[in-house]
């Protein structure tokens, strides 16, 4: 087990008070009880971060990686080693994308415990599930054409529809349902139960008030704000709303001094200048989009307004998605309008005074 320390950094207006991250097979100390482990991924964002609770004799685990060989290696170096061969006591998972859920019914099942969720991710991560090895239904391409995409880029979604699975182990078939106020005891300590929406339906964090520690998930980053999507699924949806929302209830809800444990990232203090950030951010870039819709655009189109950096095919389905999620925002308050030509393609325009959306 390697060391806290005390070697705090600053930067906008946060601080981290631990040093390097864990290595393969560590863990480090982050709270009273409370173990910070990192899983690698096989992508850019290349490591989730989990953690361990005291609860008794053993071990609460908070998320669990990706259903690969390499986490499930780790994780077998993690409980030989820092996790001192006790026993898991639960598995909580935060929300149900597959960085979070990946191992969750293999741990489950290996130590014959329950998995801890809200409704809606349980109900979700069955339902991606259920849709593994399943043929891309018509209604997704549709959705891809009208944001742009050519046919080349709807022919890999066909490809590649119902992956989820592929990373994901069969979830447990019951679990015990945890929901916005309730509390939550572990190790004899009680954790509060704060749900966020619009990165996902129900996530949920846990926050020990006594001594101001919060198990963020993703729902509040440090360096990096969370993907912000519209899904074929729900064509309709304004999930960016749901997530600004959250931001927004969360900021009365968590004291300025609480140590933030991430997903990804490292921990921080700071949580309300952060909250301020991420706003700031999505507001900032709407004022772009409006900018841009002077002329009318399709969703691939906005990219530039949206991001940072050229969008690849890799994170193609993630950009249109969160395109969208900006786009429906904008329609739903009456700023732009979106008209659906002949060829099946969406046109977003902004809203000029005394126009209807």
């Amino acid at each position: 087990m390697t060391g806290a320390g005390e070697a705090a950094r600053v930067g906008r207006g946060l601080t981290y008070p631990f040093g390097d991250p864990p290595g393969f097979g560590e863990a480090v100390p982050v709270a009273a009880g409370v173990l910070w482990m990192r899983l690698s991924m096989p992508i850019a964002l290349n490591h989730i971060n989990v953690y361990a609770v005291e609860d008794g004799d053993g071990w609460a685990l908070v998320d669990t990686g990706l259903n690969i060989p390499d986490t499930r290696e780790r994780w077998d170096a993690l409980l030989a080693g820092p996790l001192g061969e006790r026993p898991v006591t639960q598995v909580i998972c935060t929300h149900m994308h597959p960085d979070h859920i990946g191992l969750a019914g293999w741990l489950c099942e290996r130590f014959g415990v329950g998995l801890t969720m809200t409704r809606l991710e349980y109900v979700t991560g069955r339902m991606l599930l259920a849709d593994t090895g399943q043929p891309a239904p018509e209604a997704g391409a549709v959705h891809y054409r009208a944001a742009g995409w050519d046919e080349a880029h709807v022919e890999t979604y066909r490809r590649e529809y119902g992956q989820f699975g592929r990373a994901v182990s069969p979830l447990p078939s019951g679990f015990t349902r945890i929901r916005e106020g309730d509390r939550i005891s572990i190790g004899g300590q009680d954790w509060r139960v704060v749900v966020g929406e619009g990165h996902s339906p129900e996530h949920a964090c846990l926050w020990r008030e006594a001594d101001g520690v919060v198990l963020g998930g993703d729902q509040i980053l440090p360096k990096i704000s969370s993907n912000v999507s519209v899904w074929p699924t729900e064509p309709e949806a304004d999930p960016l709303g749901d997530w600004l929302a959250s931001l927004e209830r969360m900021q009365s809800v968590f004291p300025e001094d609480v140590l933030v444990l991430p997903s990804h990232g490292e921990p921080f203090r700071g949580v309300q200048a952060r909250l301020d950030a991420l706003i700031r951010g999505h507001m900032t870039a709407l004022k772009r989009l409006e900018r841009t819709l002077q002329t009318p655009k399709r969703a691939v189109d906005v990219f530039s307004a949206l991001f940072a950096r050229p969008v690849g095919d890799g994170v193609r389905g993630m950009a249109t998605g969160e395109a969208i999620a900006h786009l429906n925002y904008l329609q739903k308050r009456g700023r732009v309008s979106r008209t659906r030509d002949a060829d099946g393609v969406d046109w977003w325009t902004i809203v000029e005074d005394g126009e209807t959306a």
